[in-house]
């Protein structure tokens, strides 16, 4: 595997957060061998302190290619992860945004962001945008148009045009160069970007997310000057079995002995629990409005930490923007695309052969050669919306997203475990007791892993089989049925508590003689396998307003109406289209005390009980259909 001792390190705090950053994809060791000479021998490294507005300098590596008879467009990725291996005579084993961008020459840029390793200045999570800045006022936009200001000033043999790139967090600052862009600035690639932690990573719909919590340490902990070595620690929690650790750390205050004050975003969490103005103030997603440079959103159709982030970048810029903007959506966990498996498997499901490959080859590579070395005008041959088929395992492309040819279509919760297209008009519920010290877990592994990513579609008999799991599901389908857009989960449920968490899960059951592949796990069988397409979850405190949570009154029918990621996927004929509905997805979400309290964080042992939950039979999930 990859030698390069720094290169090790790099990797493993980048796959711990999983903010997986394009030239990190495992290699084999004979890819790495010709890579490492390849960048080598092609490529001059320079190592530049750039000056803001401020005053403040930010480190940023540069590669040149040898070859100066021609000139060439910059591609910048900013980053909070590090441009290592730090020193001019130590290069990557790979470049820019893939392989084909790399071969064929371009001037490739990284630099930390203001606060963060070999750069100077104060770090802020998802730093705040300051629209219309004065003076010496500065935000990731600025340090950016300040950035490529210098850049296309003094590189050498650049034709004047930038792209900015990154998957995750460095996805955040692709979208962040959107905002006030330097002219130069012809086109970005936001990739699983983060567009809010408030339903991103951290938190989704208002419940904590503890598969982020070890990552805490990443963004939590300052610094006071730069420093090319980590400032950092993860807390040893001295098993692998994080699902019992969790149990063990119930409930939440139990965990702080792990995290002093001085993380300082740890504290952020443990304080703005709504969605109150500093969150708000951190979300990006609002700001795209007038965007200029061309704009291509990426995402994985099994991301478990940045979906909410790139389809409302992209129906942002969107709605909002008369630019060049386009989607593109794959079978892809988080930044699979940037990887280099011949097999695209996710968990135990196989989607084909080189999907990544052809994505870098005939997607990415095209887009940025179109705005940053070609004319930049006439047809890109590039699709608005280029979307996978996560059931026909297939590529189609759209003129839109969602396609035009869509409708609405409602499926009932009935009793007997049946979804149907017609309501039940006579009263019924089904009830289920959910005991959040006994809560469900989010995949049957042993070995639960933070920020995970196999249980996107992992089987779900395990759940089904649970008292604590309430279970709907369609007869055998007699034709496909194709949805392409997202899911509204409108739930009308009681509880005898005060408090309740609802998670939604749509599943698609397979044939019982469907065969195995070679990537199913070997106490598995893909004969009847529930595979989960999409699953989300809503703190019901914030059933009405994300800004004010309220209780539950104890047995009284409530509505939740729960919004689910876009989904494009065919349930086959021979199928069976399920929904599951639970309280508790352990650990990868705390658990809910199911007593309100009025910061979870604070809760205490005693506040966490029993209770019995209902859900009415006039409860439905509208799927958004492909005509």
């Amino acid at each position: 595997m990859i030698k390069n001792f720094t290169l090790v390190l790099l990797l493993f705090v980048t796959l711990v957060n999983c903010k997986v950053e394009k030239h990190q994809a495992l290699e084999t060791p004979e890819t790495a061998k010709v890579e490492d000479t390849f960048v080598k021998d092609n490529y001059t490294k320079k190592e530049v302190m750039i000056t803001m507005r401020d005053g403040i300098n930010l480190h940023t590596t540069i590669y040149s290619p040898k070859d100066t008879s021609k000139t060439y467009p910059i591609l910048m990725m900013r980053t909070p992860y590090s441009c290592r291996p730090y020193g001019e005579d130590k290069y990557r084993s790979k470049i820019g945004p893939n392989k084909y961008l790399m071969e064929e020459g371009n001037i490739m840029v990284y630099q930390d962001v203001r606060g963060r390793w070999n750069s100077e200045g104060v770090y802020d999570n998802m730093r705040a945008y300051i629209p219309n800045k004065t003076g010496n006022e500065t935000d990731e936009a600025s340090d950016t148009y300040d950035t490529i200001e210098w850049l296309i000033n003094n590189v050498e043999n650049n034709n004047g045009k930038v792209g900015t790139y990154g998957i995750s967090y460095p996805g955040f600052y692709t979208t962040y160069s959107l905002l006030d862009a330097h002219p130069a600035l012809k086109a970005a690639s936001p990739q699983a970007c983060i567009g809010d932690f408030f339903f991103d990573d951290f938190i989704h719909n208002g419940a904590y997310l503890l598969s982020y919590w070890r990552a805490t340490s990443v963004f939590g902990y300052m610094k006071d000057t730069p420093t090319t070595e980590s400032w950092y620690k993860f807390p040893d929690i001295g098993t692998e079995d994080q699902h019992q650790f969790f149990l063990d750390h119930m409930p939440l205050s139990k965990l702080n002995k792990f995290y002093d004050s001085t993380n300082v975003f740890m504290e952020q969490l443990k304080t703005h629990v709504a969605y109150d103005d500093f969150w708000k103030s951190r979300g990006i997603i609002q700001h795209l409005k007038d965007i200029k440079p061309a704009t291509m959103v990426v995402g994985g159709l099994f991301d478990a930490e940045d979906l909410y982030g790139p389809f409302n970048t992209y129906k942002s810029i969107e709605s909002n923007s008369d630019n060049y903007n386009t989607v593109v959506f794959g079978p892809w966990s988080h930044g699979d695309w940037a990887r280099n498996s011949e097999r695209q498997v996710v968990g135990n499901i196989h989607f084909g052969d080189s999907i990544s490959d052809y994505f870098q080859k005939e997607i990415e590579t095209k887009f940025f050669n179109h705005f940053l070395k070609g004319e930049a005008n006439g047809e890109t041959g590039l699709p608005e919306a280029h979307m996978f088929n996560t059931g026909t395992k297939s590529w189609q492309s759209f003129e839109s997203w969602p396609p035009e040819n869509i409708t609405k279509e409602s499926y009932f919760l009935q009793p007997y475990e049946r979804l149907t297209r017609l309501p039940n008009k006579k009263f019924a519920t089904s009830d289920f007791i959910s005991d959040p010290k006994k809560p469900v877990p989010y995949t049957e592994d042993i070995k639960v892993v933070f920020t995970p990513r196999k249980f996107m579609t992992d089987d779900q008999r395990f759940a089904s089989r649970r008292p604590d799991v309430l279970t709907f599901q369609t007869e055998v389908l007699e034709e496909d049925v194709t949805l392409a857009g997202d899911i509204l989960a409108k739930l009308n449920v009681s509880t005898t508590g005060t408090a309740a968490d609802w998670i939604v899960k749509v599943i698609d059951v397979f044939p019982p003689d469907t065969e195995n592949t070679e990537d199913v796990q070997d106490h598995l069988k893909l004969s009847n396998y529930h595979m989960m397409v999409r699953s989300e979850v809503l703190r019901g405190r914030f059933r009405n307003s994300m800004e004010t949570p309220e209780p539950f009154v104890p047995n009284q029918k409530t509505a939740v109406n729960i919004k689910l990621q876009d989904v494009f996927h065919t349930f086959k004929k021979g199928h069976k289209i399920q929904v599951q509905v639970q309280s508790t997805f352990f650990p990868y979400i705390d658990a809910n005390p199911q007593t309100y309290v009025d910061n979870i964080f604070e809760a205490k042992e005693s506040d966490f009980k029993a209770q019995t939950h209902k859900v009415f039979n006039d409860s439905s999930i509208e799927f958004t259909v492909l005509k």
